[in-house]
């Protein structure tokens, strides 16, 4: 099943936060679109690992995902490491994405950063010949993505890509609303975090907008890039 787009986050919500609007647009255009989680968030102080992924499920119907995979990575512990990168290298060639998005090169959460680097890094390995893999006892073929993106997260960090998602915020707040023990709710008597206060839950909306202005749109979301895109005509360019 070759996907256009393949999202890679590493806590389930990651993706859900930073570029559901535009997965959620590209699959209402007809786009087959997957989402890989690394871990299952278990570290995480609200919820669990089944909650969590419960969660995610709700989440992907919401987005109208072809696929959604877990790895099952240590929250916290994984490492940008040989094992973790074939790991990834054998979804990308099995999956065959043109696009790559993953998490923020730099942000609060350690995890964010490693699962950017990771991922990164597997998107180049798995275009070079000689790494070998097998997938239901088959070798696999070589592929690396057209693009990589990187979405943005905690931080704000400048965009070096903006895409248009108005008309589709709605439905990126519904998507992570799924994560019902992660985000605001007045009923829900586990600690506070971070992210379960009523200002993270509208940041959602007002960071959107606040992106939108600046490129005169209602709703915007943001990526920076690792080599520059290309296009054919400046008219490419709105």
């Amino acid at each position: 099943m070759k996907l256009d787009i393949l999202a890679i986050g590493a806590h389930p919500d990651d993706v859900e936060l930073s570029c559901a609007g535009t997965l959620i647009k590209e699959t209402t255009k007809g786009k087959r679109v997957g989402v890989v989680d690394l871990t299952q968030g278990e570290l995480g102080t609200r919820g669990n690992a089944e909650t969590r992924t419960e969660e995610a499920r709700q989440a992907a119907e919401i987005m109208g995902l072809a696929m959604r995979q877990n790895l099952k990575f240590r929250d916290g512990f994984f490492q940008n490491d040989e094992a973790h990168q074939l790991e990834i290298i054998k979804l990308i060639r099995k999956y065959q994405p043109e696009i790559v998005f993953c998490n923020a090169i730099h942000d609060r959460h350690i995890d964010h950063s490693k699962g950017s680097q990771l991922v990164g890094d597997a998107c180049f390995l798995s275009g070079l010949r000689k790494i070998e893999t097998i997938d239901d006892s088959k070798s696999q073929e070589v592929w690396r993505p057209k693009h990589v993106y990187h979405y943005i997260q905690w931080y704000d960090i400048t965009p070096d890509v903006v895409v248009d998602i108005s008309g589709y915020i709605n439905q990126k707040v519904e998507a992570v609303k799924a994560y019902k023990t992660q985000f605001f709710d007045p009923t829900n008597k586990e600690p506070k975090t971070p992210i379960s206060s009523q200002n993270f839950l509208d940041s959602v909306t007002y960071r959107a907008r606040d992106l939108g202005r600046i490129i005169g749109v209602d709703h915007a979301e943001g990526f920076t890039v690792e080599r520059y895109a290309a296009v054919d005509s400046i008219f490419d360019l709105i």
